[in-house]
């Protein structure tokens, strides 16, 4: 379908991409995921291939060392990863966007010249630093704080269920000064800064989380990003980008669980025939199918509108919002069809219906889409 592939690979750039994405996933990825998954941890070597291939500065302008690419782009590569390994691509994310992405929009050259160039190539790998052991979606509550005192900040407070906690380097932190949010780049080589020990978790176990600790931290005042008080412009900014992303993963997830699902009925065989030709098993795959194209439509559509210098909060919320359930739907429809070699890890199924539960939750859950998409839309209707 041509129109299909203008939307989702818009340029021969983007389709170049996304045949380089899948054949890395096909080859190194896949190979691994079962493992890691076991083990719950990051692949370091592997996430140092993502910096040989690029991908780690996707969004960053090519004269400053990155791939120059754009919003469709990272779509491109985090539905590719996640057909394989969601947890891998969890990482990824968090460092690709959550700290790269948005430190290049928020730093200034001096910045840009002590991490750009280590965190591009994999040596250093980043995250993010907002939720809080009491404070999730409402960011506003923080307690985490920052005061000016002579040459650096003191930091103290926890920030909870970090990804990439336990194998970053540096973290884009959130913290208040005087109220207001403020960002900054703090680094293992902060006294006072430290993780605590890996969060177990159910799901996306191929990339490790942990606390982040600040207990009189001490961060240089050159690691303030852009002026005091402007954090919160930082984080919203970014937050469209990694809605997006999300999203991009509940497709990837769905777009593998239904291929696995339409395989599975073919080659099965209940009473004398394939279980596909019974109506109930038609019902999961059809409305699977339906339900993953209309994902892929409105995730690619947005993907179009969002960029450093183009704002749509109403549609990142919404691809989110639709694609998160969906991912999990339709994952739960392909154990389903398989039974009792769903539920069991003979099939990859199992590993793709736990990761994707994080997708409703992380990056802005389910709840606060809604909120968001009713105030905007009621601004835009009512004025």
């Amino acid at each position: 379908m041509r129109g299909l592939e203008e939307l989702t690979d818009p340029t021969p750039e983007h389709r170049m991409l996304r045949e380089m994405v899948a054949d890395f996933v096909k080859t190194e990825v896949e190979p691994q995921a079962e493992k890691h998954d076991r083990l719950q941890t990051l692949n370091r070597p592997l996430f140092a291939r993502l910096g040989e291939l690029g991908l780690l500065g996707i969004t960053v302008p090519a004269e400053d060392g990155g791939a120059g690419m754009d919003t469709t782009a990272a779509v491109i590569a985090h539905h590719e990863i996640s057909k394989s390994d969601p947890g891998f691509c969890l990482a990824y994310l968090a460092h690709a966007m959550l700290f790269v992405n948005n430190f290049y929009h928020c730093s200034n050259a001096d910045q840009r010249g002590r991490y750009l160039e280590k965190v591009l190539s994999g040596e250093w790998i980043g995250g993010m630093g907002m939720t809080e052991p009491g404070y999730g979606t409402d960011v506003l509550g923080m307690t985490t704080t920052a005061v000016r005192n002579g040459s650096h900040y003191v930091l103290n407070g926890t920030k909870t269920y970090i990804t990439n906690g336990p194998d970053g380097y540096c973290f884009l932190v959130y913290a208040k000064t005087e109220g207001k949010l403020s960002a900054f780049l703090v680094d293992r080589e902060c006294p006072g800064f430290r993780t605590s020990q890996p969060i177990h978790k159910m799901g996306m176990r191929a990339s490790t989380m942990s606390e982040l600790i600040f207990e009189n931290c001490e961060v240089p005042a050159e690691n303030l990003l852009g002026r005091e008080g402007t954090g919160l412009t930082h984080m919203m900014r970014n937050l469209e980008i990694e809605r997006l992303t999300l999203a991009a993963m509940s497709l990837g997830i769905a777009d593998r669980c239904l291929d696995i699902m339409v395989r599975h009925a073919e080659g099965r065989v209940a009473f004398g025939q394939p279980i596909n030709r019974f109506g109930q098993i038609q019902r999961y795959i059809g409305d699977s199918y339906a339900a993953t194209e209309a994902m892929r439509a409105l995730v690619y559509t947005v993907a179009r509108t969002v960029g450093p210098d183009h704002r749509n909060r109403l549609g990142s919320d919404a691809a989110k919002l639709y694609a998160a359930p969906v991912g999990k739907q339709v994952a739960d429809n392909a154990m389903q069809v398989l039974g009792g070699s769903g539920y069991c890890d003979e099939y990859p199924v199992e590993r793709l219906f736990r990761d994707a539960k994080l997708l409703e939750i992380g990056g802005g859950t389910l709840e606060s889409h809604q909120k968001n998409i009713t105030k905007d839309l009621t601004k835009q209707v009512c004025g």
